[in-house]
């Protein structure tokens, strides 16, 4: 990270690539279907998995075409995840949030994350539903959470 990684703004696509696809999402978020919550739980923690794991082509296999595209390959994504951004590559603790689905049909999932040193991390994933009907990472955006819980 950075000497000061609160103010950074960390934006990735699928994890990194900086496609800006993860921006935060508008007020006109909606419920998300029970089904679509846990099948869009299951991408974002199968990636997490993946990266533990240490698994590039699975990790890299969550990412949406357009991901995929620009970044080129699976070695690429992981190894500008694990230079750039070890949070999401190394996680110490992650919690799941509420998700929200926008007007498009875009996901948003956001996840509290903690780095090896105690840091607070809030990461906003985006993710749309393919035409087989899966689910795939758009982007991500990651910063630092010094918000405190109530």
């Amino acid at each position: 990270m950075t000497s000061s990684p609160h103010r950074r703004l960390l934006v990735l696509s699928l994890l990194a690539a900086g496609l800006g696809a993860a921006a935060a999402p508008p007020a006109s978020a909606g419920p998300v279907a029970p089904a679509d919550m846990k099948a869009v739980r299951a991408v974002v923690q199968g990636q997490l998995d993946a990266f533990a794991a240490r698994d590039a082509e699975k990790a890299f296999s969550y990412a949406a075409p357009n991901v995929r595209e620009r970044l080129g390959s699976a070695e690429r994504f992981m190894a500008m995840v694990r230079n750039g951004y070890p949070v999401v590559y190394d996680p110490a603790h992650v919690a799941f949030l509420v998700p929200e689905r926008l007007d498009d049909g875009t996901v948003v999932q956001r996840l509290q994350m903690t780095d090896a040193r105690g840091t607070p991390w809030l990461a906003t994933y985006t993710l749309q539903q393919q035409k087989d009907k899966a689910w795939l990472i758009t982007g991500c955006e990651v910063h630092g959470n010094t918000g405190r819980v109530a």
